[in-house]
């Protein structure tokens, strides 16, 4: 990764219903980075600034009830939650953007570009699960965020659901938000799936993780399969659903390809 990170900025979005943290860093095209289930965006921390010395300007907006993000939690869909990352884009005037969501933020970030097509020039589902996926693989997640349970315990449930063997998941026992993930499921649930899901207007990255059991193989190809040519699928080794931390220059790698190929 590169040596010399990037400054960081903290900025404030104002809409009608919430206020939204924004941690942005780096100048040039717009890229927006938003974080899985019930996470803050600093999981993003070498991505951002990898993309940053690439030459983007990385905005993370916090989601509602995470740092200095308000706004409702009930009674909300994920047409809420996009419209968040929306005003991000329209407050900064530097779109439209690239936008990546890591796991359950694809869900937000699909919602965005179904809802408000003008403000995405593409989309990156990073380590997103199968249409269908076990339940029990959220409800593992719901384990993993549990303070009240062992350290042990919990890092056996994030090495089980999360990380690739070989990489150690201690730095995940912190940043979760459990009430927020609880609002946010509850959120995918008051939406119907089609309504994101089934709609691409614009370029999508399936960037997925090798060991992912959210993601199993023979799943790998069924956005392509549905979208065809606007789908393109990279597949990155030895990391699982948490992807970010396990293999970041990576990641960093596979955006800025893509990204710059958008242009081409």
């Amino acid at each position: 990764m590169p040596s010399t990170p990037q400054a960081r900025t903290t900025e404030f979005v104002h809409t009608a219903a919430a206020v939204i943290e924004v941690v942005v860093e780096g100048s040039g095209p717009s890229v927006i980075l938003l974080p899985s289930l019930g996470r803050e965006s600093y999981d993003y921390d070498d991505v951002a600034d990898g993309l940053a010395q690439n030459g983007f300007r990385v905005s993370r907006p916090q989601p509602r009830g995470i740092g200095r993000s308000t706004g409702p939690l009930e009674n909300i869909t994920l047409h809420d939650l996009a419209a968040d990352v929306g005003a991000v884009i329209e407050a900064q005037d530097n779109g439209p953007a690239v936008v990546v969501g890591h796991a359950f933020g694809h869900y937000v970030a699909r919602m965005l570009a179904a809802d408000r097509p003008d403000l995405v020039r593409g989309i990156v589902v990073a380590a997103a699960g199968a249409r269908n996926y076990p339940a029990e693989l959220t409800a593992l997640a719901v384990k993993c965020s549990d303070s009240t349970l062992p350290d042990e315990e919990r890092i056996g449930y994030l090495q089980t659901g999360f990380f690739a063997p070989g990489n150690y998941p201690a730095e995940w026992l912190t940043g979760w938000y459990p009430e927020v993930s609880k609002r946010q499921l509850a959120a995918s649930a008051a939406t119907p799936k089609e309504e994101w899901w089934d709609v691409a207007h614009q370029p999508i990255l399936d960037l997925q993780s090798a060991l992912d059991p959210f993601r199993p193989r023979e799943t790998e190809n069924e956005l392509r399969d549905r979208f065809g040519e606007l789908v393109t699928v990279t597949v990155v080794p030895n990391a699982s659903h948490a992807l970010m931390p396990e293999a970041p220059a990576h990641v960093v790698r596979a955006l800025t390809d893509w990204i710059r190929a958008l242009d081409s």
